[in-house]
């Protein structure tokens, strides 16, 4: 994104993570990938010190490793995203793969895995929900977090956790649930992490959940170079644009932006540090 596009934003009253991020993908045919020295650049000009960097495959975890290796303010999470795990021919293998990445020491969970009904057929749930229940076994077993991909299907997500056994971390990458959804994650110790989509127009049950988000499980994310915030909305994201998030999770809670940065960095680091 040429300079001259963006829009000069103060930089944030404190240090926060971006959370998740897919720094390797193209928004389109016509906006290729940042180069990560710029990208991690630009973000720490606002106030975004750190990043984790999402697989959602086995080759795209093994970048974020890689790329956590080159840059010491990149963490990596590596998983079978659930639509690949539903075109995945070869999902034992694949897993055994993720298996071995999760325990190395760049790598900072388990994600993004869970369930996605959005564009699934009914005969490729089956592979989805066998991933998820592995990705969850393998959190277990190297004690870390597990990260959340849930589209249309919230009450299955849920059900999994609660009847097969959650890990001890759950994060619910770009949540989307409402403020009813909320007080369940609540309950249960689930993290909750808000993307740009809190500034949209039509967000209104998001807002309504991140008014009811305990302090303690507020997190943030891009989802770059997805889910673009007001008023960069039709861009591509980056880590940069948590500004135009954070200002907007703090006009909803009624909380100062100062208050809201040291919550996301403490969660945070409790959830993917220490950094």
């Amino acid at each position: 994104m040429a300079k001259s596009d963006e829009l000069s934003v103060l930089p944030l009253a404190g240090h926060i993570v971006d959370t998740h991020c897919h720094m390797e993908i193209s928004y389109d045919d016509e906006h290729v990938p940042e180069p990560v020295f710029i990208a991690l650049a630009r973000a720490k000009a606002v106030g975004v010190s750190t990043v984790i960097q999402v697989g959602c495959d086995v080759a795209s975890s093994r970048w974020a490793v890689q790329t956590a290796r080159e840059f010491p303010d990149v963490w990596a999470t590596v998983a079978l995203h659930p639509n690949a795990a539903a075109h995945d021919p070869h999902l034992d293998e694949s897993l055994s793969a993720i298996r071995e990445l999760a325990a190395l020491p760049e790598v900072r969970g388990l994600g993004e895995t869970g369930l996605d009904y959005f564009r699934t057929e009914q005969t490729q749930a089956a592979a989805q929900h066998t991933s998820f229940r592995a990705h969850i076994d393998i959190a277990r077993e190297v004690g870390k977090p597990v990260i959340i991909h849930d589209r249309d299907a919230h009450d299955d997500v849920i059900s999994t956790l609660l009847n097969y056994g959650a890990p001890d971390v759950v994060v619910f990458h770009c949540f989307s649930g409402d403020a009813a959804m909320a007080r369940i994650c609540a309950d249960n110790g689930w993290y909750m992490s808000i993307s740009g989509v809190v500034t949209f127009k039509n967000a209104q049950d998001l807002r309504a959940a991140v008014e009811v988000i305990p302090d303690e499980l507020l997190l943030v994310e891009t989802d770059s170079p997805f889910l673009t915030p007001v008023p960069q909305r039709g861009r591509p994201n980056n880590s940069s644009n948590l500004v135009h998030t954070v200002r907007a999770i703090s006009g909803v809670r009624g909380q100062s932006e100062e208050r809201v940065c040291e919550l996301l960095f403490s969660n945070s680091t409790r959830v993917f540090g220490p950094f």
